[in-house]
């Protein structure tokens, strides 16, 4: 009864908001304010506000959203631990056998990962001369844009 007459109150407030900013001829912002303003007193009509009220004061339903936070909580660490171990028990076993089948290509005579290079085997970048190479590249940037 509480719920119902705090819900009319608000929507009525509502209407006479969105009625003063019509007077103000802003009449967009006072159709959304009644769009807003009429929701309450629409799930009053509805019942809406008389199931969440029965519920809210329920222990039967409390304890139903007890057993769903506990249906929650179980599967996701369920999924937690199974995304850790990488999968099922059964997709461990397939992708390790993948694993070892696709390692080496059939016709090949290497693995089919191929040679890597070394950071020995790789060119070493000359070094620079100094700050007259850095500044010759400036200058030149700057003749090209005549400065």
């Amino acid at each position: 009864m509480i719920a119902e007459t705090v819900c009319s109150a608000v929507s009525a407030a509502g209407l006479g908001i969105a009625a003063v900013t019509a007077y103000r001829k802003r009449f967009l912002a006072a159709a959304r304010i009644a769009a807003y303003s009429l929701v309450p007193i629409g799930l009053v009509m509805t019942g809406i506000v008389q199931w969440l009220a029965d519920t809210a004061f329920s222990p039967t339903a409390w304890a139903g959203f007890g057993v769903l936070g506990a249906a929650w909580l179980l599967f996701s660490s369920t999924r937690a631990v199974e995304r850790r171990r990488g999968g099922t028990r059964k997709e461990r076993r397939e992708a390790r056998a993948a694993g070892q089948r696709e390692a080496v290509a059939p016709s090949a005579s290497a693995p089919s990962l191929g040679q890597g290079t070394s950071p020995a085997t790789r060119p070493a970048s000359a070094p620079r001369t100094g700050a007259a190479d850095d500044f010759s590249d400036i200058e030149a940037i700057l003749k090209k844009h005549g400065i």
